[in-house]
């Protein structure tokens, strides 16, 4: 009998529409003599919904032609597996719209990739692909993650992070503490976004808090830190667990300005959406790195260690930042559901995307088998001897 994989994608993110891409590229690659493969649909608004039309991307061009056709689901635990309930359900006949064995996430951004979703999904208790909730969390967070990479003696570059409020509070003070660490240019970033949104260049005091106002529209927290000069960016993919794990080829990509951002990742050279020419595999980029081989092997390796301190399974990319006269390394970020899950790497590396899928697949199963091992409640009954004051507990005595 085949497994059934449902693979999410979507959510409430600003990032929904590039999970739709990598989601139905993955649905696509997925062996289908293997699996039989679920499509879940997640809206901007978090509502679940599936329906065979859905692996299409086609039917996302007309979004609520697409929605009206859709069975709106909610997923619930069975028996060692999940069901998608109909919701709302019907008053007569069966309400289980379809069973899945393994969950694949695909979702990119905040309210899914930042490790929300994978805590649904330890909730129903059945095997998921890519990192758990605590390092889905750290890669998102960009100043977590900082911090985490800098104990285990990982390469990051120093940062200011401050909240909006704080930002209202002491503007000035915080501005000239800026200028004072790093000078300029610098970098400025919402903390807990993806895909280059919200990130800008600052060369100077008025720059600066125009890109911090621009920053603050899509995060309650901010992150500066000082630019790279001779900037050569570089990325490499990692496939495994915190037990074992390797590292793809490098890429370099190519940007149209000083910095990557959103539009040089998706919307150049886009491609038919859902292809294998769309999403990140789309970006402009030099695949293998034109870099010096003592280059590659350090980023090779110090990809691996990052993967591994921030305790990654599955598939992530990190992404590096270069200064081409110094030399000098830093991790950037790691994306711990990349855009099209980096199956261009991989391609290149010489592992196919069905066959990247099936080892994703097989780390979740073994995750799965591990925790199912552990004890997480005790057969008890101490509650039996437990007194509160009365019926109502301590709120309701006189």
């Amino acid at each position: 009998m085949k497994t059934t994989v449902a693979v999410f994608f979507g959510g409430r993110s600003v990032e929904h529409e590039v999970s739709i891409i990598s989601g139905i590229q993955a649905l696509s690659a997925l062996d289908s003599s293997k699996y039989d493969v679920l499509p879940v649909y997640i809206s901007k608004d978090n509502n679940f919904y599936t329906g065979q039309h859905m692996g299409d991307i086609k039917s996302y061009k007309n979004m609520d032609e697409c929605l009206s056709k859709a069975t709106r689901v909610i997923p619930v635990a069975m028996d060692g597996r999940a069901a998608l309930m109909r919701f709302p359900a019907k008053k007569f006949g069966n309400n289980i719209v379809a069973i899945f064995d393994i969950a694949m996430p695909v979702v990119h951004g905040t309210n899914a990739e930042d490790g929300t979703l994978m805590g649904m999904l330890e909730m129903l208790g059945i095997p998921y692909t890519g990192c758990d909730v605590l390092s889905s969390a750290l890669g998102m967070d960009k100043y977590a993650m900082k911090a985490v990479l800098r104990q285990a003696g990982l390469p990051v570059l120093d940062a200011v992070m401050f909240t909006s409020r704080q930002y209202g509070l002491n503007e000035e003070e915080i501005i000239g503490d800026i200028e004072s660490r790093f000078g300029y240019p610098v970098v400025v970033k919402p903390v807990n976004l993806g895909s280059s949104i919200g990130i800008s260049l600052a060369s100077d005091k008025s720059e600066l808090k125009n890109s911090i106002d621009t920053a603050f529209e899509f995060s309650h927290r901010v992150l500066v830190e000082k630019a790279v000069q001779n900037l050569r960016e570089i990325n490499c993919s990692v496939l495994g667990d915190i037990d074992e794990a390797e590292s793809s080829v490098c890429e370099e990509p190519i940007t149209s300005k000083e910095i990557l951002d959103y539009s040089d990742k998706y919307l150049s050279n886009a491609g038919e959406a859902g292809g294998k020419k769309s999403g990140m595999s789309s970006l402009k980029r030099r695949l293998p790195a034109d870099i010096p081989a003592e280059l590659e092997a350090k980023v090779r390796e110090l990809a691996v260690k990052t993967f591994k301190a921030l305790g990654c399974s599955g598939v992530a990319r990190i992404d590096f930042l270069n200064n081409r006269e110094t030399g000098e390394l830093y991790v950037n970020e790691i994306n711990t559901i990349p855009g099209s899950l980096s199956f261009y790497l991989w391609d290149a590396t010489g592992i196919k995307f069905p066959k990247l899928l099936d080892r994703m697949i097989e780390l979740a199963l073994k995750r799965h088998r591990e925790r199912q091992a552990l004890t997480f409640t005790y057969k008890t009954n101490i509650l039996s001897d437990v007194s509160l004051g009365g019926a109502k507990g301590a709120k309701g005595k006189a």
